[in-house]
């Protein structure tokens, strides 16, 4: 069977994201680039979420992984920062993934990023508007501290960077 991107791609679909197992790496916007040459060589390029992301290393085993069982010619994958992950890189099924899995998808922004847009994190519970955040730190990097006044619920919100 002929590897195309998309068959890739598609195969980089069931790769998970350690950390938050309901989304894909793909739909995470870690995946920046997949190649296929004329002979069947696979080359993927991902970006870590952060410098020093402790789950890199278990996403890229995890996609070479994914490209091995597609058995290509030969395949590479590569970490790279030449292109920054971004939360604009979330796909409409990632950010719903987010939801799934009881985190407040981040809003997209333009331009400069104002620390406010915190403010207004919807819960991921209910969708209410009527939230507060409680700690712009959460348990990781990535993800800042809320509370529900409508459900009473807790809940983590991740920031968009």
């Amino acid at each position: 069977m002929v590897i195309s991107p998309e068959r890739v791609l598609e195969a980089l679909h069931t790769v998970k994201d350690p950390e938050i197992p309901t989304i894909s790496v793909v739909d995470m916007g870690i995946i920046t680039s997949v190649a296929v040459s004329p002979d069947g060589d696979v080359a993927v390029t991902m970006t870590p979420t952060f410098v020093g992301c402790p789950a890199i290393d278990v996403m890229k085993h995890d996609v070479e992984s994914a490209v091995a069982a597609l058995q290509p010619a030969s395949y590479h994958v590569t970490v790279s920062f030449d292109v920054p992950w971004t939360t604009n890189r979330l796909t409409e099924a990632g950010k719903q993934a987010l939801l799934k899995h009881g985190l407040a998808p981040p809003q997209e922004f333009t331009l400069e990023l104002e620390l406010d847009v915190l403010q207004q994190t919807p819960c991921p519970y209910c969708g209410s508007t009527n939230t507060e955040l409680k700690s712009p730190f959460g348990p990781t990097l990535c993800r800042s501290l809320h509370y529900c006044h409508h459900c009473l619920q807790a809940f983590e919100g991740f920031k968009p960077i």
